[in-house]
């Protein structure tokens, strides 16, 4: 064997292996690469199944929600645009023994991300699971050992991952020097929480609601929208918003995990029972480069609208992304180039998880990889609850020297709930 044959047949033997690495589909028609998905909470599930229901070869086989009016709703939008029949039911366990089942859409709230991703990664299924994926720092460890455990593919509901393709290559090819850091901003105009506008129809199941959560508090006035503010259920807009931008930021500066975190602010608007904060800043040191993420979450700072979602800041001048666009400043701030990104909606990114199960395609973002970003929002709201600046290790992934944030790490779970991978 000469040498060219050689390493053209090495090629082939290492494209062929990286093929086979990826998890094909094993249930649905595989002659026509039709996958049949389920969608479980109709909330932003809702936005799951409308976008689902835009591509090829998919069929939504059930849907899966506690509150019946929701169901209803998602019932009736699969029924106007798809011919076979769809499933409704409450319990989304109940339908994770059927073979012919491929993947699950979890949209559920926060604190169900990674209990429910276990039990459909244990059944077999692969897993599309909106962000943060997990409430607290030792279920995204859970998450992504799960993963590896069950060779399931898990893709994180962070959009952009998708949408911003273009604009990170084009941050990463170079045009504003060596990075130096980054700034990420949310605004709003957020109200006072708890007073019923998105209440949940009087015969919810709140048991299936709360799931594996202890149920030492009243739910009633938060569901379905402000228990993100409560840290029983939630992670605040770190978790909520942060997520997204965050991700962004770690991207764009190829960075993982830093070394010091603090997220400083406070609930200065409203006199009501939130305890996450409504206004704040998370920052971030990863030794040679920072970031920042800024919140204003019930005052939407209209006069002072910042530059974009995204900033970064290099020796050669500043990269402003907004979703899939991006603008290029010199150092003196006079603008120098754009651009804009394929971009799409949740449907390029649902469609790149359900080509990754088809052998066609990679995950744009893999659940190992949204953890690393997760985590940035679990150790600022460490930070936040603690009071202190957070020392982290980027070796052996844990806290450095903080017994309190210790006790965060984990939480509890209702006797006969607890997930484990």
């Amino acid at each position: 064997m000469d040498r060219r044959t050689f390493i053209a047949q090495s090629a082939a033997g290492a494209t062929a292996a990286a093929l086979a690495s990826i998890p094909r589909i094993y249930a649905a028609d595989a002659a026509s690469n039709k996958l049949r998905v389920a969608v479980v909470a109709l909330g932003r599930g809702m936005a799951h199944v409308q976008a689902l229901l835009t591509l090829p070869n998919v069929e939504i086989a059930y849907l899966a929600e506690v509150d019946p009016k929701r169901l209803e709703r998602g019932m009736k939008a699969v029924a106007d645009k798809q011919q076979t029949p769809c499933q409704g039911v409450k319990d989304f366990r109940t339908f994770l023994d059927d073979k012919q089942l491929d993947a699950v859409f979890i949209a559920t709230p926060n604190f169900w991300h990674t209990p429910a991703a276990l039990l459909c990664m244990q059944a077999g299924k692969h897993v599309y699971v909106e962000k943060p994926g997990s409430q607290n720092p030792h279920e995204a460890e859970m998450i992504v050992a799960a993963a590896k455990k069950y060779n399931r593919l898990v893709q994180m509901g962070n959009q952009r991952r998708t949408w911003m393709k273009d604009a990170i290559a084009a941050l990463h090819a170079g045009p504003i020097g060596t990075l130096r850091y980054a700034r990420s901003f949310y605004y709003n105009a957020r109200g006072e929480i708890g007073k019923g506008a998105l209440a949940a129809a009087p015969d919810i199941d709140r048991n299936l609601w709360q799931g594996p959560v202890p149920d030492e508090r009243d739910m009633t006035p938060y569901v379905h929208y402000d228990w993100h503010w409560l840290w029983h259920w939630g992670n605040g807009e770190l978790g909520n918003n942060g997520i997204h931008f965050l991700d962004i930021l770690r991207w764009g500066l190829d960075v993982e995990y830093p070394l010091r975190v603090t997220y400083n602010g406070g609930r200065y608007f409203y006199q009501d029972a939130q305890e996450t904060p409504d206004t704040g800043t998370a920052v971030y040191d990863f030794g040679k480069v920072g970031m920042s993420f800024e919140q204003s979450s019930c005052h939407p700072r209209n006069p002072e609208k910042p530059l974009a979602e995204c900033v970064f800041y290099g020796d050669g001048g500043t990269f402003a992304v907004n979703r899939d666009s991006w603008t290029v400043y010199d150092s003196k701030g006079v603008k120098v180039g754009d651009g804009k990104g394929a971009g799409g909606g949740d449907a390029a990114h649902m469609g790149n998880f359900l080509e990754a199960i088809r052998g066609n395609a990679k995950l744009n973002s893999p659940i190992e990889e949204g953890q690393k970003s997760t985590m940035l929002c679990h150790l600022g709201n460490l930070a936040y609850r603690t009071g202190s600046m957070i020392h982290f290790d980027p070796v052996t992934k844990k806290v450095v020297g903080n017994p309190d944030a210790d006790k965060l790490w984990k939480r509890s779970y209702r006797p006969g709930w607890e997930p484990s991978v």
